[in-house]
């Protein structure tokens, strides 16, 4: 296919980026005319996809629409040793076990993102687990121990005391390397992955090679608004989640957030995201508007526009009319579950599914997040007289209704 004009595309390429190291280098190699291989490396240590890790991955696919080659690297042996980032302590290392199931996970979701016919997969394993131990000492002899503890958590974690096992010091070396094995033109991660791609870069320029393009995506803060994006911490939209729980969890998107996500989490043209944005600012957009404008572009892009308007719609219902959904899952309760007819909360959270664990179920309610026939409970040791078709909910968008049996 042709190429569009080499300034064109790096415009379009901006959207979306924190950082790009560097333009320059960038525009150089796309007006070379050809096809630049485009790399993103990939831990498969945490196989659900969320919004956030999306943003890499739809600019990823941007690349591959303007006719570029996509590598995505499956970090199955980097994966054993696991990117210290941001820990202040080594991470367990998975097995070769966890690390496939986990892989598996991944493909099936990136296709919903990438153009799997056009995505080249490799496992690093493929050139990293044929090394002999010499190849390692000699790919180690390229880089400064000083080089290395220049990254931030490692510097954190020497200062205050903390080990730092070899094993982690050799990962940022591993990732590099990655991208010599395919000679990377580009390199896309997200911001905590800057020191990692860096070191690709230099090792490229060491091993002779071009130096590869660094293209560093934001990392997306939850719908809580204080830490980054997670499922483990539960404020993630998931991309598979279904239509009406990922409006509802638009829906609690921070008001200050709402510019960034219009960014980085829709295709939203930049003149409709701005306009949203400066009406914000000066009052002349309601948040509320603005927010359901939001939930509906997030919705509509994982399960399309008619998915979008019952999500809208669905959520009117419940949280501004005041009414219950039309279709609450029923679970089943038993006498020896309920013996008396009375059941304590934490158990019935468990029973109905509305809490992963004990520990799940004593957060939610400690934290006001349930109701019981529209009373909210607050005492963990709370126990409930069950009747039939009693209304258990759990935050906004989760209910379930009580059958005995």
């Amino acid at each position: 296919m042709p190429f569009l004009p080499p300034d064109e595309q790096l415009g379009r390429l901006r959207r979306g980026t924190v950082e790009i190291i560097s333009e320059e280098d960038l525009l150089a190699k796309l007006r070379e005319g050809r096809a630049l291989r485009v790399k993103l490396g990939v831990d498969p240590s945490s196989p659900d996809l969320h919004i956030g890790h999306a943003i890499v991955l739809r600019k990823m696919r941007q690349f591959q629409d303007l006719g570029h080659d996509v590598i995505l690297v499956i970090g199955d042996f980097t994966a054993m040793i696991g990117d210290p980032t941001g820990k202040k302590a080594a991470r367990p290392m998975l097995t070769p076990e966890e690390v496939e199931r986990n892989a598996a996970t991944y493909r099936k979701q990136y296709n919903l993102i990438l153009d799997q016919k056009r995505t080249r997969v490799v496992f690093n394993s493929q050139w990293l687990g044929a090394m002999s131990f010499a190849d390692v000492i000699r790919l180690a002899a390229r880089a400064t121990v000083a080089r290395i503890l220049e990254r931030d958590d490692f510097t954190t974690r020497l200062r205050g005391g903390i080990p730092i096992h070899l094993h982690e010091l050799l990962y940022p070396l591993c990732q590099a390397y990655d991208s010599v094995a395919i000679q990377a033109d580009v390199e896309l991660g997200g911001t905590d992955q800057k020191f990692n791609n860096l070191m690709g870069r230099e090792l490229q320029r060491e091993m002779g090679q071009s130096s590869q393009v660094v293209v560093l995506t934001p990392l997306l803060p939850g719908v809580d608004g204080v830490e980054k994006m997670s499922k483990s911490l539960g404020n993630a939209i998931g991309i598979t989640d279904p239509p009406n729980e990922m409006f509802g969890k638009a829906m609690s998107i921070p008001d200050t957030l709402m510019p960034a996500y219009f960014e980085f989490t829709t295709d939203l043209p930049m003149n409709e995201v701005t306009a949203i944005r400066d009406g914000l600012a000066a009052g002349t957009v309601h948040p509320r508007d603005a927010k359901r404008r939001l939930a509906r572009a997030i919705v509509e892009m994982w399960h399309g526009a008619k998915a979008a308007e019952a999500a809208e719609a669905a959520f009117a219902q419940v949280f501004v009319e005041g009414d219950l959904p039309d279709n609450i899952p029923e679970t089943p309760v038993s006498a020896e579950d309920a013996p008396g007819g009375r059941i304590r909360l934490v158990k019935l959270l468990l029973v109905t599914g509305l809490a992963e664990s004990t520990r799940d179920a004593r957060r939610l309610i400690s934290q006001g997040g349930v109701s019981i026939d529209g009373t909210r409970l607050h005492d963990i040791d709370t126990e409930v007289a069950v009747h039939d078709g009693l209304i258990v909910r759990v935050g906004r968008r989760r209910f379930a209704r009580v059958r005995l049996t």
